[in-house]
């Protein structure tokens, strides 16, 4: 299916309100995001069914011209099988009238996307980790969500109501009047709707086309250099030598004994076992509940928290250098793990990533992953060959420079602004520096990734795709490494 592209001048933005439904819209919200999970389990077995025939007919020596043909996974093949389906299958003949068919839509479209990453992570044509075949949604761990394309989709004039197909009229609990200006004053155009039960709420994501309205930066010639840590959140320091220092707020480890308080209340009570069918109790899902609602207080406290930072930098800056951390290799590291999560350093990337170009189109710059940031000194560009982590000053041997490592670190990003556009074209690119003393330069340690590990005869997912090449993916060179916006 062609990718929807917007009109010049507009991008696709989404706004998001939490809702306030009564009982019945909400039995109404989880039928219909339950329909979605049933519609995306139906078109997995469908399309596994042939993948488990033919490694059936193989072992009976059928020859490959007889095999059972393969069962598309497109949108569209799934929407065809699925509508002739429906009216017979027992799991759907009785109540599939009672959702709006956005419903099964979402499930449909969910799992040809993922057959689709499946498909390209075996031939090699996706980037990042390994995907397995799609697998069955549990009733109880799925996610509630389901998205609304068409019908009647409106933030309603009063501005504290939206309307939605088969739901109708729901409450917001604040006013929508930001949307709703825009799309009265023609600047907008709503897409799409998307409900979800999020953090014990239920909330709707409006997906917008909205004309750009590019807001001027307070400091466009000034460029900045941000040192993500965990101690502080934050160094900051641009090119005229101011450094700033941000706190991390730490809501988790703030909220870990009042967690561990409702932790032990939860292991007290009388759970769910999945073994014996045993339901939990009512004191059980009380406790829950309450312990549920630490766990979102700390989750809406750090996203808070991002936005402001983010949007303050995005808003002062013109230019702005962020390293191109390994966050999911960071987070293996059992000892940094909990704080590198709370500090949420991906967060702050994609946020800046999208209100950098969406709202003031300013530059951002991303330094390579193995430019030593640290272990360079911002004074003379001389390289120190070991900085363990725990050394928190650095003291050039050559120049003899004294100072704090994240900042030193924050003054090297600042100064690849103009080394991205002067130099080489690649930030981080030590041509470009100053001849120093360089004994061994950055401890690069690059690997191969692992060999994947090939499924079993009895794995459905183990199957050859059609036009499959089973080639292995190496890591990215450093030349591919910087990413301009």
């Amino acid at each position: 299916m062609k990718k929807f592209r917007p009109q010049p001048g507009f991008v696709v933005q989404a706004y998001r309100f939490a809702l306030n439904p009564n009982a019945a819209q909400q039995a109404a919200m989880r039928s219909h995001c339950g329909a979605a999970r049933a519609a995306y389990n139906w078109a997995v077995g469908w399309v596994t069914a042939s993948w488990w025939q033919r490694k059936a007919e193989e072992t009976y020596g059928v020859p490959e011209a007889g095999l059972t043909q393969w069962r598309p996974w497109s949108l569209p093949s799934l929407r065809k099988a699925f509508n002739a389906a429906k009216h017979t299958d027992p799991r759907f003949a009785d109540w599939w009238g009672e959702n709006s068919k956005e419903a099964y839509s979402t499930g449909l479209a969910n799992a040809s996307a993922a057959f689709d990453n499946y498909s390209k992570s075996k031939q090699g044509k996706r980037h990042g980790r390994k995907m397995g075949a799609p697998r069955f949604k549990s009733k109880r761990k799925a996610r509630l969500a389901c998205r609304f394309t068409t019908g009647t989709i409106r933030v309603d004039a009063d501005g504290r109501h939206v309307t939605l197909p088969r739901l109708g009229t729901i409450r917001t609990y604040e006013p929508t009047v930001k949307l709703l200006t825009r799309v009265q004053a023609e600047k907008a155009r709503v897409l799409s709707a998307t409900v979800r039960h999020e953090r014990g709420r239920w909330f709707v994501s409006f997906q917008v086309e909205v004309k750009q309205d590019l807001g001027r930066v307070a400091r466009p010639d000034t460029a900045v250099g941000i040192d993500l840590g965990v101690k502080t959140l934050a160094v900051m320091a641009d090119t005229t030598g101011e450094i700033r220092v941000v706190a991390n707020p730490g809501h988790y480890d703030r909220a870990r004994k009042q967690l561990r308080r409702a932790s032990r209340v939860v292991s007290r009570r009388q759970g769910p076992d999945r073994r014996t069918g045993h339901k939990p109790s009512k004191r059980w899902e009380k406790a829950n509940a309450q312990r549920n609602k630490v766990h979102h207080r700390v989750a809406n406290l750090r996203e808070d928290a991002l936005h402001k930072l983010t949007t303050s930098v995005a808003a002062e800056y013109g230019t702005i250098v962020v390293e191109d951390l390994n966050v999911a290799g960071m987070l293996r590291n059992r000892r940094l793990a909990r704080r590198i999560a709370d500090a949420g350093f991906g967060q702050i990337r994609h946020q800046l990533d999208y209100k950098t170009r969406q709202r003031h189109a300013t530059r951002i710059v991303l330094a390579d992953r193995w430019y030593p940031s640290s272990k360079t000194c911002s004074e003379c560009g001389a390289v120190k060959v070991k900085l363990p982590l725990h050394v928190r000053t650095y003291e050039c041997d050559a120049c003899g420079l004294v100072i704090d490592r994240d900042e030193n670190a924050a003054l090297n990003l600042a100064a690849l602004a103009a080394a991205a556009v002067t130099g080489t074209g690649v930030a981080g690119d030590q041509d470009t520096a100053p001849a120093a003393s360089k004994p061994r330069g950055a401890d690069r340690k690059t690997r191969a990734t692992a060999r994947s590990r090939k499924a079993t005869d009895g794995r459905a997912g183990g199957a050859t795709l059609p036009h499959q090449r089973q080639t292995e993916t190496r890591d990215r060179t450093q030349a591919e490494a910087l990413t301009l916006w």
